[in-house]
C-alpha cells in the first residue's frame, strides 16, 4: 500500500460538491513524503513557473534556478530568445553554472571545461583524447548537447515542463489566454525597484488559495478594500487551470497631482477600473489592471516554506523613466504592503495544519468556491498519480 492510499478517502472527500467537500488533508502541508509525491503529480507532469524573462535581459545572460531540488540554467541567445537547460554538464553531472552572469564567451565547466553555446551546443572538450587532444571519438560533441527542458515565455514569465506528454503551453494556459485577451500585448518592467521578494514559513498551496478569494479583504486588507472593496469583487472559477477573483472598482490614487501610468493598448470599457487576480496552477498568481500587471511565482523549500517573488509590469518602456520613479514607488509599496498582510494568515494557516483534528476544514459555497476549486484540481492531480 503507497503513502497516496492511505490518503485517498480524504482527497476524494475534497472532490465532492462545495456543501460536502472538506478541504485537503493535514498531510498535504506538513509531510515529507506528501511533498516528494506532489513533486511528480503537480508539478512535472505539469507547466509550472521557474523565473522571468527579465532575468535574462540582453543575449550572453545566464541565470540558474533551483526548483524543487532540480538545477535549472535560463539563457538568452544571440537572437534573443529565452531557452532553458538543465545546470548540468553533461561529462559528469557537474553544476555548470552558480550565479547569474552576462557571458562574453561560451558556457564552460568549472570542473574540466567543456564548453557549450548558449543554444546547449557543445562546443569544446578540452583534452578529451589527451594531453593537447582536444576531440575523441568516443566525445561526440554532437550528441551531447545541454539537456534542453521545454518552455514557453508569457507574460514575461518563463514556465517549464518536464514531460514530453504535457500539452503545449497554448493548450494548458489556453483559457485564461482567451479570458486575457486584450493583454495580449508587450509588458515592461519597471526595473530594480518594481520587485521583490518574501519568504514564507508556510506550504506553498496556502498562497495560492489565499491569493484566490477576496473573502478576507476587509480583514486582512483595510486599505485595500477601501478602493477595491468585497461587495465589488467576483469569483473567477469552473476553469480546468486557473480560480481567482475580479474587482469592477480598482481606482488607487498613485499620484496626488493626478498622474496616471499609460494605459495597455484598445482595452475595453470593463477594465477602465476592472482588474482581475487569477491563481495559474500550480505556482503563479497574476493580476491584470488596465495600466499595470503582476506576476508572483511560488517557488516550495520543502513542505513548509515557500518564497514568493513579485514583479510589477506596466504598458509602456517609458515608465522605468525618472519621471515616473515617484509612481512606481508608490505602486511597489502598496502592493508590497498588501502582500506582507497575508504573511501573518498563510503562515497561521501553517502553524493550524499542525494540529491533528483539523479535518480540513468547511468552505462557504458563496465565499470559498476559487479555493476548492483549486483544492480539486490538488487532489484530483494527486489521486490520477496512485
Amino acid at each position: 500500500m503507497g503513502y497516496l492510499d492511505s490518503l485517498t478517502a480524504d482527497l476524494n472527500t475534497v472532490l465532492k460538491p462545495i456543501d460536502e467537500a472538506r478541504g485537503l488533508p493535514n498531510q498535504a502541508y506538513i509531510d515529507d513524503a506528501y511533498y516528494s509525491a506532489e513533486k511528480k503529480a503537480l508539478f512535472a507532469d505539469n507547466w509550472f513557473a521557474i523565473g522571468f524573462g527579465k532575468d535574462v535581459p540582453d543575449a550572453g545572460c545566464v541565470m540558474p534556478v533551483d526548483f524543487m531540488d532540480i538545477p535549472f540554467l535560463l539563457t538568452r541567445n544571440r537572437a534573443g530568445e529565452v531557452n532553458v537547460f538543465q545546470n548540468v554538464c553533461r561529462h559528469r553531472g557537474m553544476k555548470l553554472v552558480d550565479a547569474p552572469a552576462r557571458l562574453k564567451g561560451p558556457i564552460t565547466c568549472p570542473y574540466h571545461a567543456w564548453a557549450y553555446d548558449l543554444d546547449g551546443n557543445l562546443r569544446a572538450t578540452p583534452h578529451a583524447g589527451g594531453p593537447d587532444i582536444h576531440n575523441h571519438d568516443s566525445v561526440p560533441c554532437a550528441e551531447l548537447p545541454l539537456n534542453k527542458v521545454r518552455s514557453y515565455l508569457w507574460r514575461d514569465v518563463v514556465y517549464v515542463t518536464l514531460s514530453d506528454a504535457t500539452p503545449e503551453f497554448e493548450l494548458y494556459a489556453g483559457e485564461l489566454m482567451a479570458r486575457w485577451a486584450e493583454f495580449e500585448q508587450p509588458v515592461y518592467s519597471g526595473g530594480a525597484d518594481s520587485g521583490f521578494t518574501l519568504e514564507l514559513d508556510c506550504n506553498w498551496k496556502l498562497g495560492v488559495e489565499n491569493y484566490c478569494e477576496a473573502y478576507h479583504l476587509p480583514f486582512i486588507h483595510p486599505d485595500l478594500n477601501s478602493y477595491s472593496r468585497l461587495e465589488d469583487h467576483y469569483n473567477i472559477l469552473d476553469h480546468t487551470s486557473y480560480a481567482g477573483q475580479g474587482s469592477d472598482v480598482y481606482n488607487p490614487q498613485i499620484a496626488d497631482d493626478g498622474r496616471q501610468f499609460p494605459s495597455f493598448a484598445n482595452l475595453s470599457a470593463k477594465w477602465d477600473k476592472g482588474a482581475e487576480y487569477c491563481a495559474f496552477f500550480p505556482n503563479v498568481l497574476l493580476g491584470v489592471h488596465h495600466d499595470h500587471a503582476f506576476a508572483i511565482i511560488l517557488t516550495p523549500k520543502g513542505p513548509e516554506k515557500t518564497v514568493e517573488r513579485i514583479e510589477l509590469y506596466y504598458a509602456d518602456d517609458t515608465v522605468s523613466q525618472a519621471a515616473y520613479d515617484d509612481m512606481r514607488s508608490v505602486n511597489t509599496a502598496m502592493w508590497k504592503k498588501v502582500f506582507e498582510e497575508d504573511i501573518q494568515v498563510v503562515e497561521g494557516m501553517q502553524s493550524g495544519r499542525h494540529a491533528p483534528l483539523y479535518d480540513g476544514g468547511k468552505f462557504s459555497s458563496v465565499m470559498d468556491t476559487p479555493t476548492h476549486h483549486f483544492h480539486k484540481w490538488v487532489a484530483d492531480g494527486m489521486l490520477k498519480s496512485q
